[in-house]
């Protein structure tokens, strides 16, 4: 009798072992795009999840912006997409009209992708037609930056979360003329806050269909701007000309604020952590929301910074959302990322963060936490046409011309909406 058990028992031994060697091996491709910190980040992170899971390999394809959105059109193009690859808001749906990735709500009713810990909120930047196709791997907000001491300095007060846009042009004037620096730095007459300003106002810069503008009323842009160039002829933010002079084409590191040049700027909330490193830890900056319209909401909202999506090209779904899921709920794998894309989605992993991050990345996700409470309602992603419209019309046919004194605002606005309106309206 004891011999036939322990016949049984190595029978079962070499079966079990038998399965474990014959598992079924894996190969997944995951392309992203950012900074060389970002790709040693996220390659650490991947040699994690396969040392968990020894049957699956993954491949990768980091490259920077630009290169990341032609190779996966060329790839596209050749049917031969990774299996996971990283996605922006402004083109998830893009994507997806194009039958390029794979919907994942079968993949979180089964379980393989876990959101428990997750917001509706953080979700629905991913979801097309009612469908999820992009997990949001991380949260972030405009915002600006304030240099506390600067204000300090000049006797100014720190402006509440709710203020305006006038209270805004006071506070500026007033620290240019008790310090001599910039009241801010440059950014604020981008196309992000046009579109903001709509926000906070009610409407949005597009319509719903992205075949036009999203507002009748120009006054709201023709008062942002002549706003602007008041400021600009005090010096209390920087002219046009020191912009492209100065900030254009630099990264975040060379914002005003860093050298001690402007007591405010503006960036994105995920950016204070590059931004506070050059400037050295020891400054003292806070966060707050951008000034809002007189009688508006938030002008701003949380967006998903960027996501991360299944292909439609892979072979292995499954595999590519365990992924996912990873990247989105181990802690440890966290520990590695350190928010450098973000606030992580997951309440759990967010929290479990907090004792390792540094003093700007405290920052950050407490500003986030506060922007989750009061925010406006996250837009549809930007049409098709906006990069044109943009790169065409917006600065070259518009805002150029009346920074540098040689158009008057109402005729620059009437161009604006003209021409924009020709290239939102082509098939």
């Amino acid at each position: 009798m004891k011999k036939l058990v322990g016949c049984l028992l190595v029978v079962v031994m070499v079966s079990s072992m038998g399965l474990m060697a014959f598992a079924e091996d894996i190969e997944l491709r995951i392309a992203w795009w950012g900074s060389q910190n970002r790709h040693d980040r996220t390659i650490k992170v991947i040699e994690m999840f396969m040392k968990e899971h020894p049957n699956i390999k993954i491949s990768y394809e980091p490259s920077g912006w630009n290169d990341h959105w032609t190779k996966m059109s060329t790839q596209a193009a050749g049917g031969n997409l990774p299996d996971i690859m990283q996605q922006d808001y402004a083109r998830v749906e893009e994507w997806v009209e194009k039958g390029m990735l794979h919907p994942l709500d079968e993949l979180v009713e089964s379980g393989v992708l876990d959101f428990s810990n997750v917001s509706e909120g953080n979700l629905s930047g991913g979801m097309v037609n009612g469908k999820l196709y992009a997990v949001n791997i991380g949260t972030n907000s405009e915002c600006w930056l304030l240099d506390v001491d600067a204000f300090e300095k000049a006797g100014v007060a720190l402006p509440p979360q709710d203020w305006t846009l006038d209270d805004f042009e006071k506070i500026a004037l007033e620290i240019h003329e008790k310090s001599g620096i910039w009241g801010m730095g440059d950014g604020i007459d981008n196309e992000q806050r046009w579109k903001s300003n709509y926000l906070s106002s009610g409407t949005w810069a597009y319509s719903d269909d992205g075949k036009a503008l999203g507002y009748t009323d120009n006054q709201l842009h023709i008062d942002y701007i002549n706003m602007l160039l008041r400021l600009q002829e005090a010096g209390a933010i920087p002219s046009r000309a020191d912009e492209v002079a100065e900030f254009d084409g630099q990264g975040v590191e060379a914002k005003a604020i860093v050298s001690g040049k402007a007591a405010m700027d503006y960036m994105w909330s995920n950016q204070i952590v590059a931004v506070w490193n050059a400037a050295g830890e020891d400054r003292n900056i806070v966060m707050v929301h951008p000034p809002r319209t007189k009688g508006g909401t938030a002008a701003n909202y949380v967006k998903p910074g960027q996501f991360l999506s299944v292909t439609a090209h892979s072979k292995h779904p499954k595999e590519a959302a365990m992924f996912i899921d990873y990247f989105t709920n181990s802690v440890e794998a966290n520990k590695v990322l350190l928010a450098e894309r973000g606030v992580p989605i997951s309440s759990v992993v967010a929290e479990g963060l907090k004792p390792l991050l540094t003093a700007s990345q405290l920052e950050m996700f407490d500003y986030m936490a506060r922007v989750e409470q009061d925010s406006s309602p996250l837009p549809p992603p930007d049409p098709i046409k906006h990069a044109e419209v943009i790169d065409n019309v917006y600065w070259p046919e518009f805002m150029d011309p009346i920074l540098y004194g040689q158009m008057s605002v109402e005729d620059g606005i009437a161009r604006f909406r003209e021409l924009a309106s020709e290239i939102l309206a082509e098939d």
